[in-house]
């Protein structure tokens, strides 16, 4: 059963990937000016005739996505059939995956903050170092700022993850 959502997201992006490949072929084909239904009709019938191998994949795509599309009405009414205990599971289920990955991304965004930190903190030190001459030389300061530069930091208390900015 918990392949299910696994499978349905296999078949929407299957789906997507035809619309996007069917898009290509319909995008290059000529469209006059004219857009009256009539001449639209004509003008594709007429480059069907014109060029048979692409109006047979067209229709090949067309079949797929239609075949696909079947696959996952049926994929989504067994899920509604389920019991509503199994459902809740799977849920819980692709939320523990899903909250995996917003921690990884969440981790290495508290990561690069603390590097940029650093960073941040090195580039003050030779301003600090730096700002006396160059007052002297250009008569303005070097860096300006440097109180109200903040990094984003993600933390959590175990439900809620909020993120906040940590003023360096």
């Amino acid at each position: 059963m918990e392949k299910i959502p696994a499978e349905i997201a296999a078949l929407n992006a299957q789906i997507d990937a035809l619309h996007e490949e069917r898009a290509t072929f319909t995008t290059s084909l000529a469209t006059t000016n004219d857009d009256s239904p009539q001449n639209i009709v004509e003008t594709y019938r007429r480059q069907a005739r014109e060029n048979p191998e692409l109006a047979v994949e067209i229709k090949g795509i067309d079949d797929a996505i239609t075949a696909l599309e079947i696959q996952l009405k049926q994929k989504q009414a067994l899920i509604k059939r389920l019991p509503a205990k199994i459902q809740r599971a799977l849920q819980e289920e692709q939320l523990e995956i899903a909250r995996n990955q917003a921690h990884i991304h969440a981790e290495r965004i508290n990561e690069l903050a603390a590097e940029l930190a650093a960073e941040l903190r090195n580039l003050k030190t030779c301003a600090n170092e730096l700002s006396p001459l160059y007052w002297q030389v250009y008569y303005k300061p070097f860096i300006t700022g440097f109180k109200t530069i903040s990094v984003p930091y993600v933390r959590s208390d175990g439900d809620v993850w909020t993120i906040v900015n940590r003023i360096v």
